[in-house]
């Protein structure tokens, strides 16, 4: 069978996520419309065209969006996703066909360009873009002289199909990574802490929720099935955790509540959800901090 791994680079935003997501059939990567919303290298697995009996498996990487950081965790977060580069078979660049290709795209190329293996670029959001817009952005993408360059709409569906088989030609002949029925190889803990931060980033302003972070510190479940999880919501600054509790525990109470439902549903429990909002201050800043909540480049 034809099977690798392909990271998905690209910058904030251009929808690397929703594609991955779309892809892989189910949620393996939380979505918002902020950026930076993936902090991890998360692995979704595609299996096709047969998933009982596939002839290809796509193992694809969703990395964090690459930006020009302003923080120890920017940098790392570039890191993240630039190392993806040393174990791929095929690199999906993902570019926003509704708008114009800037530094952060040719900087992206030009890595891509001295990294060695295929690219292949999915030119994302037609459903957003003129026709005018879509064709000078493929003219433009053009000069890079990838392999190939895919128009697609990850929302919409458009142009999928002409993807995988994209990626699917240029995959090695290789073994089954994955056995049949895994979409994501992602710990617990961390698929708990995401759906949870998930709920939080769109009804947070400005950089709060760069400044969020969520770690799960206690996994149990019960003789009767039920599920007792506790995680921590940290951020960086004391006025931030007024924002993020709510008035009166509103916004606590809504994202919590919010989280429990998706839990119930990802884990086939009930599920008692306990949040505590703590304040470890300037941790995007401190590598110390950093190494302790996980995002290691060592």
């Amino acid at each position: 069978m034809k099977s690798g791994f392909v990271p998905v680079v690209g910058r904030p935003n251009v929808g690397k996520s929703t594609l991955v997501n779309k892809l892989v059939g189910s949620k393996v990567s939380i979505i918002s419309s902020r950026p930076q919303t993936t902090r991890n290298v998360i692995r979704g697995v595609v299996n096709g065209p047969d998933p009982d009996d596939p002839d290809h498996q796509i193992v694809l990487l969703d990395t964090p969006g690459l930006h020009r950081p302003k923080t120890d965790l920017g940098d790392r977060l570039n890191t993240f996703a630039y190392r993806t580069l040393g174990e791929a078979d095929v690199v999906m660049f993902m570019i926003d066909a509704s708008m114009p290709i800037g530094p952060g795209d040719r900087l992206i190329a030009e890595r891509l360009q001295a990294a060695g293996p295929d690219v292949v670029v999915a030119v994302n959001k037609i459903d957003k873009a003129g026709r005018g817009e879509l064709v000078e952005q493929l003219a433009k993408a053009g000069d890079w002289d990838f392999a190939s360059y895919v128009p697609l709409s990850a929302i919409g569906g458009d142009g999928l199909e002409a993807l995988i088989d994209e990626i699917v030609e240029r995959l090695p002949d290789g073994p089954r990574y994955y056995p049949p029925g895994m979409s994501s190889d992602q710990p617990e803990s961390l698929v708990i802490g995401e759906i949870i931060r998930e709920k939080f980033l769109e009804r947070l302003n400005d950089e709060l929720p760069h400044s969020l972070l969520v770690r799960v510190q206690e996994l149990e479940q019960r003789a009767d099935g039920l599920i007792d999880i506790s995680a921590r919501v940290i951020v960086e600054r004391n006025s931030q955790k007024g924002i993020v509790i709510g008035k009166g525990g509103s916004l606590l109470k809504i994202a919590g509540t919010e989280a429990r439902q998706d839990l119930e549903i990802l884990l086939g429990n009930r599920v008692n959800l306990s949040l505590h909002v703590t304040v470890e201050k300037d941790w995007q800043r401190s590598p110390h901090l950093l190494d302790r909540f996980g995002f290691t480049t060592a």
